[in-house]
């Protein structure tokens, strides 16, 4: 179940935020080759000052900062893909310059993943975890 959380340093309506997080979805399930009923995402806005990347040249025109909780088992060029398909939807969306955007991604066990009904397995190709 990942957590892919996103934070701004400005104010989002409400449909870019719906239309990004399904684009994020979709993003996340091609990408990493699963099912999307089980990814969560938390979008964060904050004041203009209150994100700061020490490479960002003009800061008005924004930062985003992106953290994703994933299972292990994807490839280098799956994560990569994945960061710079983030950056390219933020980007498109909000018109952030990529070099002030900043992806961390951390890797946890199947079993570091809980929902009420059940704790996710490992990452399998092919796999929707909350397929029964």
């Amino acid at each position: 179940m990942p957590h892919l959380q996103f934070e701004f340093n400005r104010e989002l309506n409400d449909a870019d935020k719906n239309a990004f997080a399904e684009e994020v979805r979709q993003l996340f399930s091609r990408v990493m080759d699963t099912g999307t009923d089980h990814i969560s995402i938390s979008l964060r806005e904050f004041g203009h000052h209150n994100l700061s990347i020490g490479r960002a040249r003009e800061p008005e025109k924004g930062i985003a900062l992106v953290n994703a909780d994933i299972r292990e088992g994807r490839s280098i060029e799956q994560r990569r893909e994945l960061s710079l398909g983030f950056m390219k939807l933020i980007h498109a969306r909000w018109n952030i310059p990529k070099e002030q955007m900043y992806v961390t991604l951390t890797e946890h066990k199947g079993e570091d993943f809980h929902l009420s009904d059940r704790v996710l397995a490992g990452w399998q190709q092919g796999e929707d975890p909350l397929a029964d």
